[in-house]
């Protein structure tokens, strides 16, 4: 590998094992301690740590965290091929590897009535839906990245507005399809847990989501900012 991949590469999978660790912990550790997750604080959880993680990994790689923020990077020409399959890997196996923890360390009982956090479709939410609002409130997070972490004219904030994009997000599309917003989110817990079901929804919907804003800020918002200077 490219030594100037080396740090990016690692800064995403660890960056990304810590998320999700914290992600998914807020789904089973309330259930290990006989209680039942509550919305608010998993969507506080999930937000202030990509917060954090954002702020700290941001100089390094990006603090992309989630394959369809780099792929939206790849489309509107921010990022080359190669480093973007290079992150996107190392988001995946950071994702396996929190799942895996979070396995190794809570009980059998919490992790299975948790699901080990995996998102899942609410009741009376089709595939299609599930598509379409994990798309919906992906492109919002994917907003807030290009519109505080990538335009230069852009409030320089850190993570904080990323953060709260994902918090809202889970608020809105947690009961409906667990508020992923991120296939790595799925991909990890599920690979960990051995949970399956309806996968596309959660690599379908972030990744047409992602990639209508990419086409958004290239082809028009873009071109704005250069007419505008």
């Amino acid at each position: 590998m490219d030594r100037s991949l080396l740090g990016p590469v690692v800064a995403e999978a660890v960056g990304t094992f810590l998320f999700f660790v914290v992600g998914i912990g807020s789904i089973v550790a309330p259930i290990q301690a006989g209680g039942t997750p509550e919305l608010v604080a998993v969507a506080l959880a999930h937000g202030v740590v990509l917060a954090v993680l954002v702020s700290v990994f941001g100089h390094i790689s990006g603090g992309q965290l989630n394959p369809a923020v780099s792929v939206a990077l790849w489309i509107s020409g921010h990022q080359g091929t190669v480093r973007t399959v290079a992150v996107v890997a190392a988001q995946l196996i950071g994702a396996v590897a929190a799942g895996l923890a979070i396995r190794g360390v809570a009980s059998v009982d919490a992790v299975n009535a948790a699901k080990l956090g995996v998102p899942v479709l609410g009741p009376g939410t089709s595939d299609l839906q599930g598509i379409a609002i994990e798309g919906l409130t992906t492109a919002v997070l994917v907003l807030a990245v290009y519109g505080t972490a990538i335009d230069r004219r852009g409030p320089k904030v850190g993570g904080l507005a990323i953060g709260l994009a994902l918090a809202a997000g889970i608020l809105f599309g947690g009961p409906l399809t667990g508020g992923a917003l991120n296939p790595a989110r799925w991909f990890g817990p599920a690979v960990a847990g051995g949970y399956f079901d309806a996968w596309y929804v959660w690599w379908i919907g972030p990744l047409a989501g992602a990639a209508a804003v990419a086409l958004l800020w290239r082809y028009l918002f873009a071109g704005e900012a250069s007419a505008g200077s």
